[in-house]
């Protein structure tokens, strides 16, 4: 990776791409958002495939400092909901 790259963030690593995960049949995907120096606890739920596909956006007030963490938390969250609401996150 050149200076400029690493100095501009001109590339990515695979660590700080979301990493989906499975459960119950739903598709969890964390997605932190930045909230000035630290990072808003978001994530995407999804359940279906195709045109069948039904999507949640879940944002939450805590805010946390590290990618990992926040990452962590969401998916630990989502599963919370969707253990409490199952198919009812749709409606």
């Amino acid at each position: 990776m050149s200076l400029f790259s690493k100095l501009f963030g001109g590339s990515k690593d695979k660590a700080s791409e979301p990493q989906s995960v499975e459960h119950k049949g739903f598709k969890i995907t964390p997605s932190p958002m930045r909230e000035g120096q630290r990072l808003r606890l978001c994530a995407l739920i999804e359940k279906g495939e195709g045109d069948a596909v039904q999507t949640h956006n879940l944002v939450r007030a805590d805010v946390l400092d590290s990618h990992e963490a926040a990452a962590e938390a969401a998916i630990a969250k989502a599963k919370q909901v969707i253990d409490e609401q199952g198919d009812r996150l749709f409606i």
